[in-house]
């Protein structure tokens, strides 16, 4: 069994609400290694059939991101772990701060920071012929200055000990019938080196993980069949998959290890 060398250090990780998510799984494998953890989330509402929850698809992604960090709390209670929960909009610079003084209030450090939380847009407006400037505001806002703020405030109070590990998509570079939601997981990527390049004289290291089509609870049965094809290894990514390399990226094994673009896909989109 691997130490990844977490206990008693403090992660802090956006969008987790979901109990099948990677922010929740990645919270919930944080406090397996001992390590304590603090959860944002923002409730997202988009429309769902009630009676199609009970099974994969978008129907149960929209109800989970549409509700509260419950679940997810239930569980993290059950393990007996030291946890923050924090319901804000990392979009907004005040509330970023304001997630920070809370977490320093409550745990006197943040040592590691996965950026998670992101956006897109649902109603087939993300192509280059349709595409809105609400859509790219409010995809940009969520996906890149959410994410830059959060960073800097680590940055800004940060310790002894620091990694930040960013999520894309394999699908970054070319994401056809997603541009806006593609070209800001991009710009995190080339954000991800650009930042390590800086921080790097304090010891922090940055890395983003690029899962590949992975069962969050919105890939039903017929998606599932029409995508395995496309995945060399011919399974979907689980959850667990993602944080389980968040948590390697986390440790101190991997402290030589920055700038770099880790896909998590099976092979799929290399």
């Amino acid at each position: 069994m691997i130490d990844y060398g977490l206990k008693d250090k403090v992660a802090l990780i956006t969008g987790a609400n979901n109990p099948q998510g990677i922010g929740a799984t990645t919270a919930l494998a944080f406090a397996r290694e001992g390590a304590k953890v603090a959860l944002v989330y923002k409730q997202v509402f988009r429309p769902f059939d009630p009676e199609k929850t009970d099974r994969n698809g978008v129907d149960r992604y929209y109800a989970a991101n549409a509700g509260s960090a419950d679940v997810v709390e239930s569980k993290l209670e059950e393990m007996g772990a030291d946890y923050l929960i924090l319901e804000s909009d990392i979009s907004d610079e005040a509330a970023v701060r304001d997630i920070y003084s809370a977490v320093l209030e409550r745990f006197g450090r943040v040592d590691i920071l996965v950026n998670n939380a992101a956006t897109d847009d649902e109603n087939g407006l993300d192509t280059i012929e349709k595409i809105t400037q609400q859509v790219i505001d409010d995809t940009f806002a969520v996906n890149v200055r959410g994410s830059l703020l959060m960073t800097r405030e680590l940055i800004n109070h940060r310790g002894d000990y620091g990694r930040i590990i960013n999520i894309s998509t394999d699908a970054a570079q070319i994401f056809a019938g997603q541009i806006t939601y593609g070209a800001s997981k991009a710009t995190m990527e080339a954000l991800t080196r650009s930042v390590a390049l800086e921080v790097g004289q304090y010891g922090i290291t940055v890395n983003c993980v690029a899962p590949g089509p992975t069962q969050t609870g919105w890939i039903d049965e017929a998606l599932e069949e029409a995508v395995l094809p496309l995945i060399p290894i011919g399974k979907l990514i689980q959850p667990e998959d993602i944080a389980n390399t968040i948590l390697f990226l986390a440790s101190e094994q991997a402290r030589m290890l920055t700038g770099q673009v880790i896909k998590v896909s099976g092979g799929h989109a290399l």
